[in-house]
């Protein structure tokens, strides 16, 4: 079993000694020196809460290396982990769940590209999003896709073989609407034709 290269980068020494501690017997890990930071495959950083200095931290170990990284934190809300996930952050561990074996078992996750976070997070998480959905986003006739309702329903019966008059007739829509419809989904997403629109919305989940 090849061992996964791990930098740790803690806020404090007492932090950093206890973490590298953990981790160093582990047969599945390898803990390497901050200074080949480049050659780890996962970062973990370890701070008491999501600030801008730990922030800042994410964002640096994220430009000098292509490292996945792992939040270790004593104290994170939704709004928080989102704020965590755009400075790239895969997985999230709170220290007083932080076990060797936790910390390994998510620090394995990371290494294959997969997401890890503390389930009660998750589902507040996706609380707030389906909040956002219906009191934000729905009203306004959006979507978190980035398509509206109404490119949706169009490109799902695209999707099923339907052409732009039985579209048209189906949804209640002008032919000329239907046309107008999948141009403006055509531009935004740089997309060549109708079934390239199609293709890609399937490919990325959006319908």
């Amino acid at each position: 079993m090849d061992r996964i290269p791990v930098c740790i980068r803690a806020d404090d020494p007492i932090s950093q000694v206890g973490v590298v501690g953990a981790l160093r017997p582990r047969p599945e890990v390898q803990v390497i020196a901050d200074t080949d930071l480049d050659e780890a495959k996962v970062a973990l950083v370890v701070t008491a809460g999501v600030s801008e200095h730990s922030l800042q931290v994410l964002r640096s170990v994220g430009q000098a290396s292509e490292a996945r990284l792992v939040l270790v934190t004593a104290e994170i809300d939704e709004s928080e982990l989102v704020t965590a996930a755009e400075a790239g952050v895969v997985g999230v561990v709170r220290r007083g769940e932080a076990t060797p074996e936790r910390l390994v078992s998510v620090v394995r996750s990371a290494a294959v590209g997969e997401g890890a976070v503390p389930p009660d997070l998750l589902g507040r998480l996706l609380g707030q999003v389906g909040r956002a959905q219906r009191q934000v986003l729905g009203p306004r006739g959006l979507t978190f896709n980035n398509l509206s309702e109404r490119e949706t329903e169009v490109l799902r019966l695209v999707a099923e073989g339907l052409d732009t008059a039985e579209v048209a007739l189906r949804l209640a829509y002008s032919p000329r609407t239907v046309k107008q419809i999948l141009h403006d989904v055509q531009i935004r997403f740089q997309l060549r034709n109708r079934c390239h629109a199609v293709a890609y919305a399937l490919r990325h989940g959006l319908i």
